[in-house]
């Protein structure tokens, strides 16, 4: 059975680093790490599953996207978000009129338009709860997007009209995921294409 946490485990315990003590280490690190108030927090690796969920997303969405405004970006792109101090690695994040930098770091972006999490046993609550309250305080943010790797499952939160997150859920691979703020959809039997669930 997966063991269900709610963030990922916190990679310093001595003490609180400045964010100018963990950019430097990332810099030096040979894995991604999370930020937040003052401390790092190590990011799970990828599952083959991960991986084919996001090579079958990234290529319809930058396909779509060619000779448009928006570009998208995978895992390596760290964002920030100003109003909360997080630095993170969304799985794809997609910016409008050319990423801007953070005024602290230039390899640190901010103000993506929408954000794509693909959920794992050990991350799956945390990226639905926690981290989606901190992405929420992101002004440019119109979707976010939580894709299920170990069965036939997606979460698609669009801000409405009224500014309120609508939940639209899909779970039939003969669904379509519609990008709201993109003006286009995909459909969910390429995003799953030669993913392998476990059978029960």
């Amino acid at each position: 059975m997966d063991l269900i946490v709610n963030e990922p485990a916190v990679a310093y315990k001595k003490r609180h680093f400045s964010v100018e003590e963990y950019l430097e280490m990332e810099k030096a690190s040979q894995e991604k790490h999370e930020y937040f108030q003052g401390e790092i927090f190590a990011m799970s690796g990828a599952s083959t599953n991960h991986n084919e969920i996001f090579s079958n997303l990234f290529t319809e969405i930058g396909s779509n996207l060619k000779g448009k405004k928006c570009r998208p970006f995978g895992s390596d792109m760290r964002m920030q978000i100003p109003t909360n101090g997080l630095f993170t690695y969304p799985d794809i994040s997609i910016y409008c009129n050319n990423a801007k930098q953070s005024d602290v770091d230039s390899e640190s972006f901010i103000e993506p338009t929408v954000i794509i999490e693909i959920l794992s046993p050990s991350t799956k609550n945390y990226d639905r709860g926690h981290k989606f309250d901190l992405y929420k305080e992101i002004p440019t943010l119109k979707e976010y997007i939580l894709i299920d790797s170990e069965l036939i499952s997606i979460e698609a939160f669009y801000l409405n009209d009224k500014q309120q997150w609508e939940l639209k859920e899909h779970k039939e691979i003969s669904n379509t995921l519609q990008f709201v703020s993109m003006g286009f959809e995909v459909a969910l039997s390429d995003i799953y294409n030669r993913v392998r669930f476990n059978k029960a």
